[in-house]
């Protein structure tokens, strides 16, 4: 049986452990509220930039199509975290683009990662996968414009350089601090109407001014850009939802552990002051006799 010191020595181990998982919850709290509204804030511009997307970059599919003698390989992009404490935020989502490398291996195609954040670096690293390139986030917020231009950026010198022939995301949708879901999001070759049943985006009337081949590219680097900022800012959500999921859980546990111990702590006390009586009583009766 443990002492009471040795208990007593646990009891504030974990008070200790309590403090700081209640501090992280407050702060992923805050952070998520703001995260939320980043990502709410955003949408309206993603879902009215893919429209114009859908309606101008199909009037020149030869200048969204993959260069002449593309390698056959696929890149893609894992935004995972850069610290743990977040469940299996990270784990799951690994798991996710593993099995998408895999399913494009199986079918005779290379693929290879871009990884963001250093979870998914380390990983990759550990499980000694090819990596196209990393990028570790040193800076509060995870989703930037400016770090959306630079994955943008890499991944259309890839595709129009022709090194490769797919180009995917792979993050988490965030639903609700309770829930965030893993997905793969495919990010080029965009899809013409009718291709994969893809049903023919609606007569648009736009006026296409200059040429379709001059204004496709740019509308282009502006859709993946967005795109790429898009799970960003769903992954920055989910991050802190689920490490504020996981942080509340495990203050509930220790709270709960600390109930334990301090019964168990009782219960020695206890067991010591009555081995102490019986001595007293022990001695008394011996003087007695």
């Amino acid at each position: 049986m443990p002492t009471l010191k040795a208990i007593r020595r646990r009891i504030a181990s974990v008070r200790s452990t309590q403090q700081i998982t209640r501090a992280m919850k407050l702060i992923s709290a805050a952070r998520l509220r703001r995260a939320q509204e980043a990502l709410l804030n955003a949408r309206p511009y993603h879902e009215a930039l893919k429209r114009v997307a859908d309606s101008v970059l199909h009037t020149a599919p030869e200048v969204i199509a993959p260069a002449e003698n593309a390698a056959s390989k696929m890149l893609i992009i894992v935004v995972a975290a850069d610290r743990g404490l977040a469940g299996g935020y990270n784990i799951n989502l690994l798991r996710l683009a593993e099995e998408e490398a895999r399913r494009r291996r199986s079918a005779g195609r290379e693929a290879e990662f871009f990884a963001v954040g250093r979870k998914a670096l380390d990983h990759f690293r550990r499980t000694h996968q090819p990596l196209a390139g990393e990028r570790v986030n040193n800076l509060p917020r995870l989703a930037t414009v400016g770090l959306a231009h630079q994955i943008g950026q890499l991944v259309l010198a890839q595709w129009r350089s022709g090194a490769i022939c797919e180009a995917g995301l792979v993050y988490n949708v965030f639903r609700s601090a309770l829930s965030q879901r893993p997905t793969y999001e495919k990010l080029l070759p965009i899809e013409t109407p009718g291709e994969n049943g893809a049903a023919p985006p609606p007569a648009s009337g736009y006026v296409v001014e200059p040429s379709p081949a001059e204004l496709v590219p740019e509308v282009l680097r502006r859709y993946v850009e967005a795109a790429i900022l898009h799970a960003l800012l769903e992954a920055e959500a989910s991050e802190h939802g689920a490490r504020m999921t996981a942080m509340d859980a495990a203050t509930n546990n220790a709270v709960e552990m600390i109930e334990r111990l301090t019964l168990e702590m009782n219960r020695v006390r206890q067991a010591a002051i009555t081995k102490e009586l019986m001595d007293i009583v022990g001695g008394a009766e011996a003087l007695r006799g």
